[in-house]
């Protein structure tokens, strides 16, 4: 992966198995996976194992517009890492490390070309940010 763009959080407390659940169960993929309150995932499929197909709907809540971010999963080894290839061909990394008294997630991804470096990862910690507010409320649950 040539210059990825790097995003990161880090849940106080949280246990890493039931971090990579949260990330990874379509239920509560539906709860985080939105960079903004105008937007939300309508709903999710994930077949977690190599060569499964992905596929969140994503919707503006004024109905405005939506569109389909899917893929296929190339790697999965639960609870540390998670590899696949959006559509567009794509690769993303998801890795979760346990780490001072928590769980730290990176998402690495190469960028695509319609929108800058920046916009790019801006959207992408706000979703990040949101799942991790999911993540620790379901591992406090």
């Amino acid at each position: 992966m040539n210059n990825p763009i790097i995003v990161r959080t880090h849940i106080p407390g949280a246990k890493l198995g039931h971090v990579f659940v949260t990330y990874t169960t379509p239920a509560d993929i539906c709860r985080w996976n939105a960079a903004s309150d105008d937007w939300h995932t309508t709903s999710a499929v994930l077949e977690l194992r190599p060569g499964g197909r992905f596929c969140y709907r994503m919707e503006a809540r004024d109905g405005s517009m939506g569109f389909d971010f899917e893929g296929t999963v190339e790697i999965v080894t639960p609870p540390r890492r998670l590899t696949y290839r959006i559509g567009d061909g794509r690769a993303v990394v998801v890795t979760f490390t346990e780490a001072s008294g928590g769980v730290d997630v990176e998402v690495r991804f190469e960028a695509e070309q319609a929108h800058t470096r920046e916009l790019q990862a801006q959207g992408w910690q706000a979703i990040l940010d949101r799942f991790a507010v999911v993540a620790a409320e379901h591992d406090l649950a």
